[in-house]
């Protein structure tokens, strides 16, 4: 909230400081700051998906696009574009609509998840079938599903809060709801967007007031679902073995490749990097430079400097929402509060586990790092996850003015 400060050069300055005291403070209609850390960070990541990418043509797997070094960068900035425009409509979405379309949304999401394993629909990359084909660009559902998961856990905590604790009303619906979509998820295979997704709606639960003994139970049942997912895959069980061994001859030539490679990449940024462009990692060693391992390069050529600046950034965009669902619950607009603290929880865990996987904290696993890394599905529901997030922060400020939404 910024307030008029009266400069005095002279006269009475206890008449002054009532007449100052007399005005109405501005309150700006939105979190500007909001909106701008987020455009700098599209743009930033816009410039190093470019420099990330600028090698790719020359690779057999991208020999179709010839010597267009700047394909990636075009196709980038045409994503940003598509998101700023659907984060404005998203905008205009008063959040009582939200809340009111948050089941069907999370139904229609759930057959879109289906569609993706029909053969012939479903698009296959890297053996993992988890893209519907539009032309422009492949749709990718389990990113919706983020954005949804926010609303629909938000949402099953307002309707059932009278029931918060007791496992059959209050969370098995949910853990029924959660556990068609990691079926769904796990066949894709997803593992990742899967833990996202399990992290929001039980974070939502906890904040919402969830039973703290039945919450611990639960936890504890995930960490043995997800335990034994990884014992039972012979390809995640590889991995975890070469995590925690990664420069092992045959774990760095194998399992372990994109790992050791995002190490070393940081290891040659050093303090300030080797300057921008000047990654020799992304030059065919690393890869997925572009995507999951964008850090990596960012790491190499802005050093431990540009790490921390990211690093500083995202902490922003996770406080803030945690602020905007803070000042929502105090006035009384609980779903809204829950959401926001949603998406806090969304970026926040997202961000974690690639910047963990990048510098070796957590077993590799594929997922971008929000708003920065190349890829359609990603940045467009990043924006309209933070759109709703600036929504409620708006209908925050009109409340705080006396009005109403």
């Amino acid at each position: 909230m910024a307030f008029q400060i009266p400069f005095l050069f002279g006269g009475d300055s206890s008449d002054a400081a009532i007449a100052a005291r007399a005005r109405p403070s501005r309150m700006m209609e939105y979190d500007q700051l909001l909106v701008w850390v987020t455009v700098l960070m599209m743009l930033f990541g816009m410039v190093m998906v470019y420099s990330a990418s600028i090698a790719l043509p020359d690779a057999p797997k991208f020999s179709y696009l010839g010597n267009k070094n700047y394909y990636f960068l075009v196709r980038q900035a045409m994503f940003i574009a598509i998101s700023l425009v659907a984060a404005w409509i998203t905008f205009r979405v008063p959040i009582a609509t939200w809340q009111r379309l948050a089941p069907l949304m999370f139904l229609v999401t759930l057959v879109l998840l289906a569609i993706v394993l029909v053969p012939g629909l479903g698009v296959v990359v890297n053996g993992s079938r988890r893209w519907l084909s539009l032309k422009v660009f492949n749709l990718q559902p389990s990113e919706i599903m983020k954005v949804v998961s926010v609303l629909y856990a938000a949402d099953f905590t307002v309707r059932k809060q009278q029931y918060m604790h007791k496992l059959t009303k209050g969370f098995l619906p949910m853990a029924v709801a959660m556990g068609v979509v990691g079926l769904l998820l796990l066949w894709e295979p997803d593992l990742g967007a899967f833990g996202v997704i399990v992290c929001i709606s039980m974070g939502i639960l906890f904040l919402g007031g969830f039973n703290m003994v039945w919450f611990s139970g639960i936890g504890a049942v995930l960490v043995m679902v997800f335990t034994s997912i990884i014992a039972l895959s012979p390809f995640r069980r590889a991995r975890m073995f070469a995590y925690l061994d990664p420069w092992q001859e045959g774990n760095a030539l194998d399992k372990a490749y994109q790992l050791t490679h995002s190490l070393i990449a940081f290891g040659r940024g050093e303090i300030f990097g080797v300057g921008l462009g000047g990654s020799v990692e992304k030059l065919h060693y690393l890869p997925e430079a572009h995507t999951d391992f964008i850090m990596a390069v960012i790491g190499e050529e802005l050093g431990l400097i540009g790490v921390l600046v990211v690093i500083g950034l995202f902490y922003f965009l996770v406080k803030r929402a945690f602020d905007i669902g803070r000042q929502a619950i105090a006035l009384d607009q609980t779903f809204a509060g829950l959401a926001a603290k949603g998406i806090g929880i969304w970026i926040g865990v997202q961000t974690f586990i690639n910047m963990g996987v990048n510098l070796g904290l957590l077993p590799t696993k594929g997922l971008t790092l929000p708003l920065m890394s190349y890829g359609g599905s990603g940045v467009l529901f990043n924006c309209v996850g933070l759109a709703i997030l600036l929504r409620i922060d708006y209908e925050n400020r009109v409340r705080m003015r006396g009005g109403r939404q």
